[in-house]
Order: C-alpha cells, then structure tokens, then sequence
C-alpha cells in the first residue's frame, strides 16, 4: 500500500510538471522570415518567462490544410492573411478574443480597427501590412521595364529566368490586373485569359516556375533569376544588403494590398499565453522592432516614431497615395472561391 501511495505522488508530480511546462510553451505558425526567429522568441521568454517554438508555412492554403488536419489542437498563434479569414471564422478553426487581457489593442491605427472580414476585432488583431510587387536584378533589367508587368508576361520582354508566386490568389489577382480587369473578378472569361496568359508564362523557357515569396527572392539574390514575384518587406529586406543589385517596384497595372492578423486557433493548447503574445506584439517598441526587422508597414500606430526613418521614406515599404490607387485588397469570394480555384488547377495542371 505503501509503494502504491508513493508511486501516485511521484505520478501526480510528473503530471503537474509536465502541466507547468505545457504551460510555458508558446506554439506559433507563422510565414518564414516574418520576423526575428531567434531574439523575438528569447526576449518574449525573458518578459514573461513563456518559451516560444516556431512552425513555418509558405502560404495561407498551406497554413489552412495544417490546421483543418488537426493543427488547430496544435498551435495558439497562427498569422492568416485578409482574403482566407472569412472562411476560418466560418469553419470553426479560430477562438474569440479576450479583449480584456490585450489591453494594448489600443495601438492600433484606426484603419486597422474592425477590418471588414472581423468588424469588432473578435477573431484578429494586425500583424502586419503590405503588398506584392517585382523585385528585379538591376544589373539585368532596367527600372523602367520593371514598372510593368508585361516584363513578365509579354515573351518579347523576356527578361532572362523569372519566377511567379505560388499563391493562387495574389497570382490570379496579377495576371488579372495587367489584362485590365478587377483583381477580384469572378467573370468566368476574364479567369480564363488569366489562366490561358499564365499557362503560357509558365511554359516559357525562362520561367522557373511557381515559388513562395522567400523562395523567389532567394533565387534573385543569388542571380538565378532576374525577377521575381514577391512580398514586399522580403525585398526589401534583402535589397538593404545589396542596393546596388537589387530594386523592387509596384507596377503600374497595379496589385495586392494585404493585412496579415494574430489569431488564436480554436483549440488551442495555451491560449493564456497566446493573449500575452498580442499584447506584447502591440507594445510600441516591440511592434517598431518586427517591422524594422521585417520591413513590412505596422498597422500599430504607437510603433511609428520608433520606426526606422529609411522605411517610412521607402515607397516600397509604405505606398506613396499614387500606387495606393493602384492596390486592391484580396476580397473573400464565399462559394465563388471554387471559379478562381478551378482557373488555378488549370494553371498548375498544364
């Protein structure tokens, strides 16, 4: 009986250790290269005594397959752009907020309070802002060819091996905008130009194919490509280590204007530390820190006179009201989703 009892105290004192370690871990998954990976996670620890481990994605359709297949039991912060919230608020997979417990939600910009897919902020706080743009070699190709789209798309203009982006949304959204129609068409002929034009892009000799935005930027870096279709802050993240060789533009067609939010899936194993995360992003000198790290635009207003002043003056990382005119932000389609994923599979399948 004796050994019995000592037994259940050295079982119930596993227990509660494992418990209380649980406890202190932070799961995230996250976008690569969105921020600091290795100094963030150890100052967050040091603030709050809360480890942090990273899970990488690539894409939004990537981050929503992990968790429908069971990751929303796996992760507490998960980092969604716009246009697929709608349908993870409709299917279950993110938790209402505590607003009580992210008492910094007050350094949000107006414009970033109540964004349409989430109006009282129930499900999402900004992350960061931004947009999809070229970035270029200019050792390859001048900045005036790169102020158009058709560098890409017209086979006249090649401009040597070039990659597009592996995101069926902001890739469609392109190819529609340079054959000038809305960046959110549904209009059955308008997606089929806009998969017949990037079937023949992607056929073409100099394309290297779909990559994720860090993949193509990657492959500009190190010269195997001349151009590339990418997220903004990683080009000009990378163009701050080689300015002489590298440029990033908007063109002039026009493309994406996005906001990526935290969110806290809805089964989260610690969500407790999920809203301590939030808070902390919002803290003016931590959101200046993930966007001078990044070079993405804060939607945390409170982080702005502590943001690098060569950002704030880089058009690429904050549009100037011209090319602003020119973005559009990624609406959700509801069940007309499945027209531009059917134009996709044709794009992907040939």
């Amino acid at each position: 009986m004796k050994k019995l009892t000592v037994l259940l105290v050295a079982f119930f004192i596993a227990f509660a250790g494992t418990a209380f370690a649980a406890d202190k871990v932070l799961k995230i998954f996250i976008w690569s290269e969105y921020m600091d990976e290795v100094n963030m996670p150890k100052a967050f620890e040091k603030a709050t005594g809360i480890k942090v481990k990273l899970d990488l994605y690539e894409s939004n359709e990537e981050m929503l397959a992990k968790l429908q297949s069971g990751g929303v039991s796996l992760y507490d912060i998960v980092v969604p752009s716009d246009y697929i919230m709608p349908s993870m608020i409709k299917l279950g997979l993110l938790k209402p907020l505590d607003h009580s417990k992210i008492p910094n939600l007050k350094n949000l910009g107006a414009k970033f309070r109540g964004p349409s897919f989430d109006p009282t902020n129930k499900f999402s706080v900004g992350w960061q802002w931004g947009t999809v743009g070229l970035m270029y070699r200019k050792d390859r190709i001048t900045d005036a060819d790169a102020k158009s789209w058709s560098i890409l798309f017209d086979p006249k203009k090649d401009p040597g091996p070039f990659c597009l982006l592996d995101s069926v949304r902001e890739m469609m959204g392109i190819t529609l905008r340079y054959l000038g129609y809305d960046f959110n068409s549904i209009n059955p002929k308008e997606l089929k130009a806009a998969s017949d034009l990037l079937i023949r892009t992607k056929k073409r000799t100099s394309c290297l194919g779909f990559k994720g935005g860090v993949g193509g930027k990657n492959d500009v870096v190190a010269n195997a490509a001349a151009a590339a279709i990418v997220y903004n802050g990683d080009a000009i993240q990378a163009m701050a280590e080689d300015p002489k060789h590298l440029g990033f533009v908007v063109p002039k067609e026009g493309s994406e204007i996005w906001l990526d939010s935290m969110c806290i899936p809805a089964k989260a194993p610690n969500p407790d530390a999920a809203h301590k995360w939030i808070n902390w992003i919002l803290e003016p000198k931590i959101g200046a820190w993930l966007s001078n790290y990044n070079h993405f635009a804060t939607p945390n207003e409170a982080a702005m006179p502590f943001l690098n002043k060569e950002d704030l003056a880089n058009p690429g990382v904050w549009p100037t009201p011209e090319i602003m005119k020119t973005l559009q932000f990624t609406k959700d389609l509801g069940k007309d989703t499945r027209i531009v994923d059917q134009a996709w599979t044709m794009v992907k399948s040939h």
